[in-house]
């Protein structure tokens, strides 16, 4: 059985940075594909950054945080990180971390939730002006 697990939210101000971190449990995160979403206060469950599914291995991120965030994978520490810069308010939300089988895959990645299995709790970060 495959458990996740968010760390690293916080409340920061506009500007500042912060790296969340995604480990797993029951499976090596080097056999699945990981995506990061959020949850804003009244606001559906929005999609941050996806591992690929297939093809080289490369991280795809959504419009709305282009440019500032960046995620990546550590085999060795069974972990992925999303590094978030340039912090803004609307950023405040429940970050997840996802994860999903994509063996034989050929859909480049996801951005939609219920591709994925396996949740996290989420984390809360809070961006404050």
């Amino acid at each position: 059985h495959v458990q996740v697990v968010e760390s690293g939210g916080g409340w920061v101000q506009v500007g500042d940075s912060l790296s969340l971190s995604c480990t797993a449990s029951g499976r090596p995160l080097s056999d699945l594909v990981v995506a990061w979403f959020r949850q804003g206060p009244g606001k559906d469950r929005e999609f941050v950054a996806a591992l690929s599914w297939s093809g080289p291995e490369e991280f795809y991120y959504g419009d709305s945080i282009q440019g500032r965030f960046t995620s990546s994978r550590d085999n060795a520490k069974n972990a992925v990180y999303l590094q978030m810069t340039s912090l803004k308010p609307e950023d405040t939300a429940v970050y997840y971390c996802a994860a999903a089988f994509a063996e034989g895959s050929r859909i480049p990645y996801s951005d939609l939730p219920y591709e994925y299995d396996y949740w996290g709790q989420g984390t809360q970060v809070t961006v404050s002006s």
